[in-house]
């Protein structure tokens, strides 16, 4: 008997499973390798809501989690994937000016904003405005992450590339059963499939399409993030990714010309510069309508759980979440309202 199934390998499957071997558990996790939307995210990480210039929900806790565990996580896979580098938001107005100002003098972003304007000269960049620049910022190689984590488990044999079959899971009072394996819990962490999910079928997963394309500007020469109407990362030989498009109908990973030309027009706007197309790709991010994750167990057993709906902030809230669930499983804790599924009518558990 083992202690857990995990089925996903994106970032929530990850950071779970990590949080599991930890505390010497032991673990089997099914992927069947698809195109998550960890895979081909940007995995920009970032503290503030840069639209209004606000705290993102938790976000000392979430950082103070986030950074200790991925740069743990970094020696353990003898790899570099976590990326620290500044964020500068161009600004448009006057106005925005005002705001960030404002802002910067919140004792809960003080950490985060610069509170005087940059006003740094790039080349083919238009800033009259200046730039406002955002700390402990970066990004995630999150491709690099997932790949070298699934070679890591199959190394120590815990590891089985395979779709879940659902109407071969059944589950009695103490364990559950999955062809050969009997396991105390099993947790769905399958982003956007847990609409295949029988046991979740029903929590209002939205999925939200998200485009992202990567670009050879040998021109631009920065190694800090840029963020307009959309961001810039570089990732090293003038290469960047640019992001994100957003598509509330579209549930497919087919990437489309319409989003394509959406993010080079979004470049043009920052950018007077010559760059070439090198990649476009495209995932459905595993979104909720109340913008809060989806942590909880099922009412049919509560040895069946799910860890999802991190939406586009998934880098920091993976570890935080994973810490989060594992102590409401494993030591009783009850978990947040707002984090549990049983905030929903049909999953509301009787008292």
């Amino acid at each position: 008997m083992i202690d857990y199934i995990v089925v996903g390998t994106g970032l929530a499957g990850i950071c779970f499973t990590e949080k599991l071997l930890s505390q010497g558990k032991k673990v089997v996790v099914i992927d069947n390798e698809g195109r998550s939307s960890s895979w081909i995210a940007g995995g920009m990480y970032n503290p503030v809501v840069l639209k209004r210039f606000t705290e993102v929900w938790k976000i000392n806790e979430q950082l103070d989690l986030a950074i200790p565990f991925y740069k743990r996580l970094e020696a353990k896979l003898a790899i570099k994937f976590l990326h620290p580098m500044p964020l500068f938001r161009r600004l448009l107005s006057a106005e925005e000016q005002n705001n960030w100002f404002c802002a910067a003098d919140k004792p809960s972003l003080e950490r985060f904003l610069v509170p005087s304007l940059s006003r740094m000269q790039l080349s083919g960049v238009e800033a009259p405005f200046g730039y406002g620049q955002v700390n402990d910022t970066g990004y995630l190689e999150t491709h690099d992450l997932i790949t070298h984590y699934r070679n890591y488990l199959t190394s120590i044999g815990c590891y089985r590339k395979e779709c879940f079959d659902y109407d071969a899971l059944s589950f009695n009072d103490t364990s559950v059963i999955y062809h050969d394996l009997i396991a105390r819990h099993i947790v769905f962490a399958e982003g956007f499939g847990l609409l295949n999910n029988p046991y979740f079928k029903d929590l209002p997963l939205d999925g939200t399409k998200g485009e992202l394309m990567l670009v050879k500007i040998p021109d631009l020469k920065i190694d800090f993030m840029l963020k307009a109407n959309v961001f810039i990362i570089p990732i090293g030989d003038d290469i960047y990714k640019v992001g994100a498009t957003y598509n509330w109908e579209d549930k497919s990973d087919t990437p489309t010309e319409k989003a394509k030309q959406e993010l080079i027009d979004g470049l043009k706007d920052i950018i007077n510069l010559d760059f070439e197309v090198v990649l476009h790709t495209a995932g459905v991010r595993p979104t909720v309508k109340d913008r809060r994750p989806l942590l909880g167990r099922s009412l049919e057993s509560d040895r069946i759980h799910v860890l999802n709906g991190l939406g586009t902030r998934g880098v920091l809230l993976a570890p935080f979440l994973a810490e989060r669930l594992y102590n409401n499983i494993e030591n009783g804790e009850p978990l947040e309202e707002n984090l549990s599924i049983h905030r929903y009518k049909k999953f509301k558990i009787k008292k």
